[in-house]
């Protein structure tokens, strides 16, 4: 009977990586639902006369609706517009996010006198904190994606240019901080998300430390689902700070993602909040699903690389050991020369 091995460890660094990794190839999987959601979220009710007129806005009636007329107005890359930036902000929030987390997690856990694993309050508090560090270096990145995603093709940018653009208006450099108040609120999403996250795998696979893709997949599906549905007014709102103001308010932008969903209201019902939950929802689902199913993989990785060099370590010492007792053997059975 083998002995088993002790867990390897991987730290911050390694879940962090492990994370932003799932992150990018689960966003670059389903970037056009993210694209649409986007456009859904920002776009404003069109009033009868708009209807019958015209207007220079394309307006969308649903999911496949958007996907439908913007690969006919733009092609198959109409759906990848803005898609480098996004899977750079994807990868920068996630890494940020995992390494604080595990941070956070690994104090709390530490400092904790009980024994016992965090409470479901606890692991929500702990995912708020991360996820607060994460929004305040990454942010920037999220705003101009959005602002790339909701850009017209005669006038859409690179990043750079988009950024410049964005610096350049009423609110200067800190319009690269746009929605951050609601961004920090949105942190509970997250929080939500990963909280239930952990709680769902100690439920439902109790004991288990590496679950199969599936299991992952699952349960990555089921609790971002969860938080999407509750959060959705705010991202909504976060959305519409982030992008370019409707033209119903001639180029004045919202202040605040109060100001925005109280617009939304006036403007289209209290239902609006709530525009966009389709793509939202499913980009979320099978995101976070492919997410966590990744980052188990990528962590088993590291964590089975990390073992390979603690054997090739292991062969060095025992090695070294090895030459330095027949080093010293050889010198003891030297016969002594008599002078």
């Amino acid at each position: 009977m083998g002995v088993q091995s002790k867990p390897v460890p991987i730290g911050p660094w390694g879940k962090a990586t492990a994370g932003a990794a799932g992150a990018v190839l689960a966003n670059a999987l389903v970037y056009p639902l993210d694209l649409v959601k986007t456009k859904l979220q920002v776009q404003v009710k069109q009033t009868d006369s708009e209807k019958t007129t015209g207007a220079d806005e394309p307006h969308y009636k649903s999911t496949w609706d958007a996907v439908s007329r913007i690969a006919g107005a733009e092609g198959v890359a109409g759906l990848y517009a803005g898609m480098a930036g996004s899977l750079a902000g994807v990868a920068s929030t996630n890494f940020a996010y995992f390494y604080w987390y595990s941070v956070v997690r690994v104090l709390y856990l530490k400092y904790n006198k009980g024994n016992a694993q965090p409470s479901t309050v606890v692991e929500l508090s702990l995912g708020a904190v991360a996820g607060a560090l994460a929004q305040l270096f990454t942010i920037p990145v999220a705003v101009v994606t959005t602002r790339q995603q909701t850009q017209k093709k005669e006038e859409r940018k690179g990043f750079v240019d988009t950024a410049k653009e964005v610096i350049e208006s009423e609110d200067g450099v800190f319009g690269l901080w746009r929605g951050l108040k609601a961004s920090l609120v949105l942190v509970v999403n997250p929080a939500i998300t990963y909280g239930a996250y952990e709680r769902l795998k100690d439920i439902v696979f109790p004991g288990k430390t590496n679950l199969k893709p599936w299991e992952a997949f699952v349960l990555g599906a089921m609790s971002k689902s969860l938080a999407t549905i509750l959060t959705q007014p705010l991202i909504v709102a976060k959305v519409g700070l982030q992008s370019r103001p409707p033209a119903a308010r001639q180029g004045k932008p919202f202040k605040s993602f109060i100001e925005v969903m109280k617009f939304i209201v006036e403007n289209e019902g209290a239902l609006s909040l709530f525009k966009g939950m389709g793509p939202q929802l499913l980009k979320g689902l099978l995101v976070q699903g492919i997410l966590m199913m990744t980052k188990e993989r990528v962590e088993l990785m590291f964590i089975l690389f990390v073992r390979y060099l603690q054997r090739v370590r292991s062969r060095q010492v025992t090695r070294s050991a090895d030459l330095a007792a027949a080093v010293v053997a050889a010198k003891g059975a030297m016969p002594l020369t008599v002078k």
